[in-house]
């Protein structure tokens, strides 16, 4: 007979993304280490109680800077002809996108605002605002379109959003007087935060470059770097090449009108910093 844990009723957070399955309505808690009971259920259960053992493991593994690839990577998410539209409006943002992560590798996703960048993102951890139409993407060799969001973050997906999210239980009277009194380094620091402590096989950073100074970048950077290991990889969406100059990338991509256009090395970043997307489009 399987034997079950149960805990609070209130634990139904996933521990690395920020929002439930349903509703829509985003939220977001800091206290990742609650675990839904029908993830604490032994006997037929027992391999997803492992899993999520795993997934909240302190692991104080530090490595240098710079992509970390091994002699032999093996092939953590792969995309394939990915389509994707918003649940409610039925708009086709996704538009047939081809993307392969191996362990140990650093991929950035560079692009126009509108291109499909922070979308792609979000479907990839299953965000329930989005529906994908059609295409596949398995991670660790598994259909992760049929994961729920808490069993993609189980598996070892952590996203961090670019915009705030709304914390249950704080006004928004209280949400506007942290926020006026909190450096924009405090933000991204809380967004990283779970980063050292879930040590995710993939972590999908959105935009956490945006609005830091170079001190804060360079802090940012570090806890990115912190990730990386021959098994750990990273997936990062910015519009910026300054934080390229200390997380160092396997991949750049292009993205433009929901699909990937060009990638190539940090050399295409440069390119792009020096003459602009139009530039890119017209190759």
């Amino acid at each position: 007979m399987a034997r079950c844990v149960h805990s609070s009723p209130r634990a139904t957070f996933t521990p690395s993304l920020p929002f439930r399955s349903s509703p829509s309505k985003l939220y977001q808690t800091f206290a990742i280490f609650r675990v839904p009971s029908r993830f604490l259920c032994y006997g037929t259960r027992r391999r997803r109680a492992s899993s999520t053992a795993a997934a909240l493991t302190v692991d104080s593994r530090t490595i240098g800077e710079g992509p970390h690839s091994t002699d032999v990577s093996r092939v953590l998410l792969e995309a394939r002809d990915l389509t994707a539209v918003v649940a409610e409006s039925r708009q086709e943002i996704l538009r047939g996108v081809n993307l392969t992560i191996n362990e140990g590798e650093v991929h950035v996703i560079m692009g126009k605002n509108g291109s499909g960048k922070s979308t792609l993102s979000k479907v990839l951890a299953g965000h329930p605002d989005y529906e994908v139409t059609g295409g596949s993407v398995s991670f660790k060799g598994e259909n992760l379109l049929e994961m729920e969001p808490e069993e993609r973050s189980y598996a070892g997906i952590f996203m961090s959003f670019q915009t705030p999210v709304e914390i249950p239980g704080v006004s928004n009277m209280e949400f506007l007087q942290m926020a006026c009194n909190a450096h924009k380094k405090k933000h991204n620091e809380a967004e990283l935060s779970p980063i050292e402590v879930l040590d995710p096989k993939l972590a999908i950073l959105d935009e956490i470059d945006s609005g830091l100074d170079v001190d804060a970048l360079q802090d940012v950077a570090k806890a990115v770097n912190g990730v990386l290991t021959p098994h750990n990889s990273v997936l990062m969406i910015t519009h910026y090449l300054r934080l390229l100059d200390y997380v160092k990338p396997s991949f750049v991509h292009i993205m433009e009108a929901g699909t990937i256009v060009r990638t190539g090395d940090m050399s295409l970043a440069k390119q792009l910093e020096k003459e602009g997307y139009r530039a890119i489009s017209d190759l």
